[in-house]
């Protein structure tokens, strides 16, 4: 009987190695297919971001916000981050301007210092029995001091998420009645123009739209609540050449509420925001599978063009963002979004995002959770936010309609360069045992039919980037590519590799260069297995990059 269990844990073992070296590139066992494939990218533009199109979230969930048993916020909070921080500063100087969208869930649980206060400001306490689970909390005037000093200095545009249940009444089905009581917000709004601050954008709520996430608010109220907003904004801002955006609601799509409340806001809304978590929770065992899955990523796209339906239908002048994405809600999970392997998510969103229009992608978040573009404890940068660095410096406004033959297992997207009149071409290889040999088309892609063309070749381990140096004229013969893989060819690594070397803060806390390797037009673009890579090639001039 013993020797029978001892051969069952045995093969268990044996079940478990294998499944798990599943997510591992395939080339460590020598064997890769190679695979011939076109992008073929049309030379007029399909949709237009902002410059700033890349922003991330900081959120209010204190240290005791748990999540199946682990507690991964820390000290990230609007309330305790370390503001002196070297590597914090630096991350969000890199980008120069980092959109910054300070909010989530318990915003609508804040109330704002202000002179009148009778009360303590205290800050928020776990509670089963509340709301959300926390009770109250409060943001002190000194604290927010802190914050707009930081921000200014660091290089990002604020964008704040206002109380939104403030004055509202919880019924018993989740649904809150009554108007929005401003007089909080207002004072806060005062206070900011009074001390010089600026704020890119105010926002109303945070996930009240549709079902709502613990309340509800119908979208009529609401859009009488955002007209209130706009006034407020127009009376307080008065004599600003520039005055701050109006957005709303930064929930979840649900297209019958939004159709609503966007005809119901036709002058009093600048931006419609609203949050994608399309992998489901944290806790879910088969997010790589889903973040692996081509037909999986492509279905996210329902919200994107569902929104940009409405707004075309509409008299809106208002665009759209996403104001939070997370990928994985209740705070993601370790080792997965915070991980190389979320890069394919994470850039592929933004990506299909950008393809409908939308002008901002706001990541959750900068810090914090486990799925911060920043390490919850050391500051240190995990690999998205060095995906998110090269998208913002490498890819322009112009969005080119793109398509690709050859594997299903490519993601491909095209933008106007950000530094040139070329284009800048994103590929994005979810197969972990093909390398892709892609070539570059900007004729009629509808006239291409499918080729491939596959042969079996040995390899090495290791991928081999040749280097040149960066005095190297680009004459129109050479192009730029930044290829990122995982340390060791472990998704789950925290470690990302540019061209090979790994990218880390150095001892002084610096964001390390993203320095490209020339490669000669005449080749193709080999993408690795299991990797990611931008290609800028300046000397493609197409119409809608001139």
């Amino acid at each position: 009987m013993g020797c029978s269990v001892f051969n069952l844990l045995f093969w268990c073992l044996i079940f478990w190695l294998f499944c798990h070296s599943s997510h591992i590139v395939g080339s460590q066992t020598g064997n890769v297919d190679v695979v011939q494939g076109t992008v073929f990218v049309n030379g007029t533009a399909a949709a237009k971001t902002d410059d700033d199109f890349i922003c991330a979230t900081l959120d209010w969930w204190p240290p005791d916000k748990c999540d199946y048993g682990t507690c991964s916020w820390g000290s990230a909070s609007l309330l305790n981050l370390d503001l002196n921080n070297t590597i914090l500063f630096n991350a969000i100087k890199a980008f120069s301007p980092l959109k910054i969208r300070l909010g989530g869930t318990l915003q609508d649980k804040v109330i704002y210092e202000s002179k009148n206060d009778h009360q303590p400001c205290s800050p928020f306490v776990k509670n089963s029995l509340e709301l959300l689970g926390f009770s109250q909390g409060c943001l002190p005037m000194s604290r927010w001091d802190e914050l707009n000093v930081f921000f200014k200095n660091a290089g990002a545009a604020v964008v704040f998420g206002l109380n939104a249940l403030n004055g509202r009444k919880i019924g018993s089905d989740g649904s809150a009645g009554r108007a929005w009581n401003s007089t909080n917000a207002e004072s806060l709004m005062r206070y900011t123009v009074n001390k010089g601050y600026t704020i890119h954008g105010w926002e109303l709520g945070n996930e009240l739209s549709g079902g709502g996430v613990g309340t509800r608010v119908a979208a009529d109220q609401y859009a009488s609540d955002i007209i209130s907003l706009q006034h407020i904004v127009e009376n307080i801002y008065t004599g600003f050449e520039v005055k701050p955006l109006v957005l709303a609601p930064g929930g979840f799509f649900d297209e019958n509420w939004f159709s609503e409340f966007i005809d119901k806001t036709p002058e009093s809304l600048q931006v419609v925001s609203h949050h994608i978590y399309n992998l489901g929770p944290g806790v879910d065992d088969h997010l790589i599978d889903k973040i692996l899955n081509a037909s999986y990523l492509t279905s996210g796209s329902q919200a994107f063009s569902g929104l940009q339906r409405i707004l075309q239908n509409s008299t809106s002048s208002a665009v759209s963002w996403v104001g939070e994405a997370g990928g994985a809600y209740n705070s993601g999970r370790n080792l997965v979004t915070n991980a190389f392997v979320f890069s394919f998510w994470y850039l592929d969103q933004l990506g299909m995002a950008s393809i409908y229009n939308t002008k901002t992608y706001c990541r959750q978040t900068l810090i914090g959770g486990n799925y911060g573009l920043l390490n919850t404890d050391t500051y240190v940068p995990n690999p998205d936010y060095y995906s998110a660095l090269l998208w913002h410096r490498l890819m322009g406004s112009n969005v080119l309609s793109t398509s690709f033959s050859g594997t299903t297992k490519i993601r491909a997207y095209t933008h106007c360069s950000k530094s040139s009149q070329g284009i800048t071409v994103l590929l994005i290889n979810l197969d972990g045992n093909t390398t892709v040999k892609v070539q570059v088309s900007t004729e009629n892609a509808a006239s291409h039919g499918a080729v491939t063309i596959q042969q079996q070749q040995q390899q090495t381990q290791k991928t081999k980037f040749a280097r040149m140096s960066r005095d190297h004229k680009v004459d129109g013969k050479t192009r730029e590519e930044y290829h990122l893989t995982a340390k060791d060819g472990d998704i789950h690594s925290q470690i990302m590799l540019l061209n090979g070397k790994i990218l880390t803060v150095n001892s002084s806390g610096e964001i390390p260069p993203l320095e490209p390797i020339n490669v000669s037009m005449q080749d193709p673009i080999t993408v690795a297995p299991f990797s990611i890579v931008f290609v800028d090639i300046p000397s493609v001039g197409l119409p809608a990059c001139a």
